[in-house]
């Protein structure tokens, strides 16, 4: 089973988990991997917490990542950055988008939204990338495109041609906004 690689994509309801998931998804289909999807709602109407599993490899049997089995932990938020931690690997690798979004607790008063969460885990000697996705979204000219800037960067170290990524955006994105996310991909991988 060492042949299977797995990939969490974690964040907040509303930031494109699921997409990601089916553009992730489609590239690895196409590189004919065996591949399991899970995707977990939770409360993603209200801003709760998203996740979905991506098990992929010659024979996969279930999609569920268990706690310290993560290869990539990819976060479209630094506070699920945090909440997942546990679920990457000795050796793994998470990609982070450096936003903010309060969680109610926040929201309420209850509580303060945690303090430089990405430079505490670098202090861990755990290997993070952590960028603001949010202002390079922006730039290929929407900022709901995070999940695609992010999908750029672990292009890089998944070792699948870009162009495969692209064929799956032109597949599986509406036209009209086809150009601003290539633009977000490319932003992203670069």
């Amino acid at each position: 089973m060492s042949d299977v690689k797995t990939i969490m994509l974690v964040g907040v309801g509303g930031q494109g988990t699921l997409l990601a998931s089916r553009l992730l998804g489609y590239v690895l289909e196409k590189q004919g991997y065996d591949i399991k999807i899970s995707e977990v709602h939770g409360m993603s109407q209200r801003g709760g917490s998203v996740v979905t599993y991506i098990k992929y490899g010659e024979k996969v049997f279930s999609p569920i990542i268990d706690k310290g089995t993560a290869d990539y932990i990819v976060s479209f938020e630094l506070c699920e950055t945090a909440r997942w931690l546990p679920f990457l690997k000795k050796g793994g690798k998470i990609i982070s988008n450096t936003q903010q979004i309060d969680p109610m607790p926040v929201i309420t008063g209850a509580m303060k939204y945690p303090e430089n969460i990405a430079e505490k885990i670098k202090n861990m000697n755990i290997d993070i990338t952590a960028l603001n996705a949010l202002d390079l979204a922006a730039k290929s000219g929407s900022s709901k495109a995070v999940n695609v800037v992010l999908l750029g960067v672990l292009a890089k170290f998944i070792g699948i041609d870009k162009k495969m990524f692209i064929e799956a955006l032109e597949h599986l994105v509406k036209p009209q906004f086809l150009e601003i996310n290539k633009q977000a991909f490319e932003l992203g991988f670069n």
